[in-house]
């Protein structure tokens, strides 16, 4: 009976290796530690100047100063601070102008781009010129820039634009417009119209990728030794792309996907066990069609953290009620439901949980 066990695990193993990405022969290896400006993922016509970028320049490529990242009929994923992505649309520019991670600054040059931003530290310098203007991102949250229109838009968060002398202040749900170097007074704009642009949409999956990849990586570097050396941007063959882990404790993006230190993984709710009997390892794939709608924060159906998804959430349950974390009087959630609540540990009547 142990030689048919041991022979099942090592054919497990053989087959996880041989389904691991291999870096070919015409594949630049990533950067050991990813600083401003690395390329996390490309999707159709993207170049740094003139050199065209592809699935195996990713971890590889960087932005350096002075430099410009284009897409055409494309998009791209650029890491800044740890925790910070930017998220280039089709059809714009990009110019990295300092790649500090002190002071981390990029001209939108041309198109829309938008800025994830699930951790950033008082030291943290991180701006974005437009148009004339310069917007420093404050708290945790979403902003989305947009050349053409000449529009600085804070989703979530809190952001200073500034141009010349004048400084405004941007809270979550506003935006300011930019004309002739000069901002205007920020005004308030439809989320619900905005979150159905192809770029928010692409944001909201790309999100959730890192976050599972972090779901992924976070628990091997429990007893890492000298591979941890703390919060910052960590390479997941398995991914091939980099993820967020913090130092300590449990972040969320946005969109409310969790990023969790690997001394809170086991919390993670990547993982079997979670909600119904299992989690999204091995099936979160199959929850994505091909239109960049996902089955998550605010987009479809997900049992999550507060609301739908992770946070928020139209018409799904969540952390605070239905099925979530915490479930509620007949969701499923982590700590399960009152009756019929499938949840970590069930619920009261008829719980499903583990």
């Amino acid at each position: 009976m142990r030689a048919k066990t041991t022979t099942k695990v090592a054919g497990l193993l053989l087959a996880a290796l041989l389904s691991a990405p291999a870096w070919g022969a015409g594949a630049a290896q990533p950067n050991q530690i990813a600083t401003p400006g690395t390329v996390n993922y490309v999707e159709g016509q993207v170049s740094i100047g003139q050199q065209v970028l592809n699935s195996n320049s990713i971890g590889s490529a960087r932005l350096d100063t002075n430099q410009f990242l284009f897409t055409g009929t494309g998009k791209a994923e650029v890491l800044l601070t740890p925790g910070v992505f930017l998220r280039l649309g089709d059809n714009s520019s990009l110019k990295m102008i300092a790649p500090d991670l002190a002071n981390t600054e990029v001209g939108l040059e041309k198109g829309q781009a938008t800025v994830e931003v699930a951790e950033i530290r008082p030291e943290n310098n991180i701006q974005v010129a437009e148009n004339g203007a310069t917007t420093q991102l404050l708290k945790r949250g979403l902003y989305d820039f947009d050349a053409e229109n000449g529009t600085v838009r804070v989703v979530e968060g809190e952001a200073a634009v500034t141009d010349g002398s004048r400084r405004v202040k941007v809270k979550a749900g506003h935006q300011v417009s930019i004309a002739n170097d000069s901002v205007s007074k920020a005004t308030s704009f439809d989320k619900n119209a905005y979150e159905s642009n192809d770029l928010y949409r692409f944001s909201s999956l790309r999100s959730a990728y890192v976050a599972e990849a972090n779901a992924d990586a976070a628990p091997s570097y429990i007893y890492a030794g000298s591979d941890w050396y703390g919060a910052g941007w960590y390479w997941d063959p398995w991914f091939s792309a980099y993820t967020f882990i913090p130092g300590d404790g449990i972040f969320y993006s946005p969109f409310g996907w969790g990023f969790y230190s690997p001394f809170y993984a086991g919390w993670g709710p990547f993982g079997y066990g979670f909600g119904y009997g299992y989690g999204f390892a091995g099936h979160f794939h199959h929850h994505f069609d091909h239109d960049y709608h996902a089955w998550g924060p605010g987009q479809h159906y997900n049992p999550g953290l507060r609301g739908g998804g992770f946070s928020a959430g139209r018409g799904a349950s969540g952390f605070r009620g239905g099925e979530g974390f915490r479930g509620g009087s007949v969701g499923g959630g982590f700590h399960g439901g009152g009756s019929g609540g499938g949840g970590f540990h069930g619920g009261g009547g008829g719980g499903h949980g583990r």
